[in-house]
This record gives C-alpha cells, sequence and structure tokens, in this order.
C-alpha cells in the first residue's frame, strides 16, 4: 500500500495501451480491410492479386502483417500485465482506453502515410480509380482515434 502523498505513474499502463492500441488496431485492419471486405491486400498496388501466384504472395505479406501487429498486442498485454501489480501505477480507465484508441489512431496515421501514400503498397480501396477519397476517410478517422484518445488521457489524470 503506497503512502497517501505518493507519486504516481502513468507511463506504464500508457505504454501498454498504445501498444495495444496499435496492435488490435492492425488486427482490424487485416481482418475488415484485407479479409473480409477484401478492399486491399498490404502489396496489392504494386503486384495487384489478380494470378493465383500474386494472390499468394499478398496473403503471404498480409501473414507477415498480422504476425507483426499480434506480437504488438502480446508485448503490450505483457506491460499491462506488469502494471497491474504495481502499486505506483493508477487503476484508470480513461487512462487505459485513451491510450488504446491513441494507438489504434497512430497506427492509421503512420501506416496510412506510409504505406497509402509514400510507398504506395496499397490504399484502402484498391480497386477504383481514385484512391484518394478513402485513403483521407482512413487518415481522418487514425486523426480522430488520437485527438479521442488523447482527450480521454488528458481527462483521466491522477491528482498528485
Amino acid at each position: 500500500m503506497m503512502p497517501a502523498n505518493a507519486r504516481f505513474t502513468r507511463t506504464p499502463l500508457l505504454a501498454a495501451g498504445l501498444l495495444l492500441g496499435a496492435g488490435l488496431g492492425g488486427f482490424v485492419d487485416g481482418i475488415v480491410l484485407h479479409q473480409i471486405l477484401q478492399w486491399h491486400n498490404l502489396l496489392s498496388a504494386q503486384l495487384p492479386p489478380d494470378t493465383l501466384v500474386r494472390a499468394k504472395v499478398n496473403m503471404y505479406w498480409d501473414g507477415v502483417f498480422h504476425a507483426a501487429v499480434w506480437v504488438l498486442t502480446a508485448v503490450g498485454l505483457g506491460l499491462l500485465w506488469a502494471a497491474t501489480g504495481r502499486p505506483d501505477v493508477p487503476h484508470s480507465g480513461r487512462t487505459l482506453l485513451g491510450a488504446l484508441l491513441l494507438g489504434w489512431g497512430a497506427f492509421n496515421v503512420v501506416e496510412g502515410i506510409i504505406d497509402h501514400e509514400l510507398l504506395g503498397l496499397h490504399h484502402v480501396y484498391e480497386y477504383t480509380a481514385n484512391h484518394l477519397p478513402a485513403d483521407l476517410a482512413f487518415l481522418g478517422f487514425g486523426a480522430v482515434l488520437v485527438l479521442a484518445g488523447g482527450a480521454l488521457i488528458r481527462s483521466g489524470r491522477v491528482r498528485h
């Protein structure tokens, strides 16, 4: 038990939430956009999946992507587990939820800028002549998540 004047640190909770948010956001992207809706694959702008071999190459790289976001999620869970046993880490649902949203939003923004716009590996909706509206919507959704997550984190501050 910590004394009443003890200092709390939210850093472990924030780190866990950011990694969990990025990992889970990556799973949403991969499961919903890649697999269920089939709007794109990881390399579909560079290697359209129009033959069985190309589809298999895209599927392989989608699997590598899923493995990477699984690692982010697993590390985030480990950090969260470690944080729950620490008396100096407050139990703040707002902080954790805010960090999850911030991590998911940051994933969308970073992945959207790098993969969609800079490298041109794929676009949100690959099978249209004008990719920009869907790509901007993806980035906008990510920005909204970042702002909402930041607001929740700020509202969950622990008083010292």
